[in-house]
């Protein structure tokens, strides 16, 4: 079995540093200006229709952070996406595919929920690839229009979030204590458990293939259903990590494990 540094790429920017434990350990130190990241994933230098995650996966790790939900600054998680934007390796961008545990910061307000901020610890999915999201394309500009009022995005946004395939449920565990994390990731659907409690059963499964990404950054993204769309960073004023322990990432025949420091 080789080690998890053999498997997986370790991407550190501007102070961002991985340490490979036990347990694993992503620190982000207090950064008062430009992106910092640090990460672990597995699909550096590879095109997207070679990830190698699909549907059949499944991921389970145990994983606490430094601040709580609110406090930590960024965003953070773990799982299943297609690096839309923004990763060295892949120039270009993409529709989002993602089915993960998913941390975010104000001010980032994303479409998982509306009415109410879209930030918050999160258990996620999300497919825009689809041919029924497609088709919503031409009409972007109408909906955006349709969506600034109040009752009328209403009555429109939940078909759109159907169609874009984004399912969620906001976690109400404390982040600094240990949880035991699970991703069951089916062709008809996706499972989330933590501590071996179902918080989430979502009626979606993004296509794939998608790549495995660990992170924490000091990121912040605005996309509302009603069109704001703004991107940046935050600065962080003292140190926050995320730390993660007894890794075991499945899809038959490739298994690999993080346990005891392996």
């Amino acid at each position: 079995m080789r080690s998890f540094r053999q498997s997986f790429r370790y991407l550190e920017l501007n102070g961002g540093l991985v340490e490979s434990g036990p347990p694993l350990r992503l620190v982000l130190p207090p950064v008062a200006r430009g992106y910092a990241n640090a990460q672990v994933d597995d699909y550096g230098g590879r095109k997207r229709r070679d990830y190698l995650w699909r549907p059949g996966a499944t991921l389970q790790l145990a994983a606490r952070f430094s601040h709580p939900a609110g406090e930590l600054v960024g965003t953070a998680g773990f799982g299943f996406w297609n690096a839309p934007v923004g990763d060295p390796s892949v120039p270009w961008p993409a529709l989002p595919q993602a089915t993960w545990f998913f941390y975010a910061s104000a001010p980032s307000d994303l479409p998982l929920v509306w009415p109410g901020p879209g930030r918050g610890w999160f258990a996620a999915t999300i497919d825009a690839t689809r041919p029924a999201a497609l088709a919503l394309m031409p009409l972007a500009p109408l909906l955006l229009l349709l969506n600034q009022f109040p009752a009328l995005r209403q009555r429109i946004w939940p078909a759109v979030r159907h169609r874009l395939q984004i399912s969620h449920a906001l976690l109400e565990q404390d982040m600094t204590a240990w949880h035991s994390y699970r991703l069951d990731w089916r062709p008809d659907g996706c499972d989330f458990l933590v501590d071996g409690w179902p918080v989430l059963q979502a009626p979606y499964s993004p296509r794939g293939p998608l790549g495995f990404v660990c992170w924490i950054d000091n990121q912040y993204m605005v996309a509302t259903p009603a069109g704001r769309l703004r991107w940046g960073v935050r600065p962080v004023e003292e140190e926050q990590w995320v730390e993660i322990g007894d890794f075991v990432l499945r899809l038959s025949p490739k298994d690999w494990r993080l346990e005891n420091g392996d």
